[in-house]
């Protein structure tokens, strides 16, 4: 699970729409967007690129603002999938996920492959697993 995402802000999710293969993917990031639909592909404003976005029900309420929370998935680019031997060789971004570990109303978990590798000598010695995918 992200720690910047829980599950009660998941409740409206409907449908998770993949811009790309997630199944090459190890990780992606998740963020909660303020966006103005609950269903358009959200406009994308940050360095990298984004590889899917949640869509959301019709029972979703707009904030005061007009906007709705929604979750989008993005990479940027010193992240695994374009540098493997980089900064995320192994370990991941806090907002990181494993994407098979994600749905509409689930937030997701780390697993070793998100985590680029086996369990550390600590996860082990401690009887520690995180789940395969």
């Amino acid at each position: 699970m992200s720690a910047l995402i829980e599950r009660a802000d998941l409740v409206h999710e409907t449908e998770i729409v993949w811009l790309e293969d997630i199944d090459c993917l190890d990780y992606v990031r998740q963020s909660l967007d303020r966006l103005p639909s609950r269903r358009t592909r959200p406009a994308y404003h940050r360095d990298g690129r984004m590889v899917g976005y949640a869509i959301l029900g019709k029972q979703a309420k707009a904030s005061v603002s007009g906007t709705f929370r929604r979750r989008v998935f993005w990479l940027l680019p010193h992240d695994r999938d374009e540098q493997p031997d980089g900064v995320y060789a192994t370990g991941a971004p806090l907002e990181a996920v494993d994407p098979r570990t994600l749905a509409p109303k689930v937030e997701g978990h780390k697993t070793e492959r998100s985590q680029g590798g086996p369990p550390s000598q600590a996860m082990v010695e401690l009887g520690m697993t995180l789940p395969k995918s």
